[in-house]
């Protein structure tokens, strides 16, 4: 089995990356781009009989700063 963990800020908590990237697809003239939040994923690689809380605890107390970032899991098979 395998999962995703996407991390992202928050969307209350400012991300001058993104801003910065979005000044330059603007520069570039694609005005149709609203806005761009920046993150990170891990591509997890889990051994038969893992269990999908271990992937949990794992984005929930390792992979994110729970004050300013947010996570999601994409599973596959």
């Amino acid at each position: 089995m395998k999962a995703t963990v996407i991390v992202t800020l928050k969307p209350t908590v400012l991300d001058p990356q993104g801003m910065t990237i979005q000044r330059s697809v603007q520069q570039l003239g694609m005005a149709n781009v609203a806005d761009i939040r920046q993150g990170k994923y891990f591509d997890i690689d889990l051994k038969d009989g893992a269990s999908k809380d271990e992937v949990e605890r794992l984005a929930k107390e390792v992979l994110t700063n729970p004050v300013i970032e947010q996570y999601r899991i994409v599973w596959e098979s």
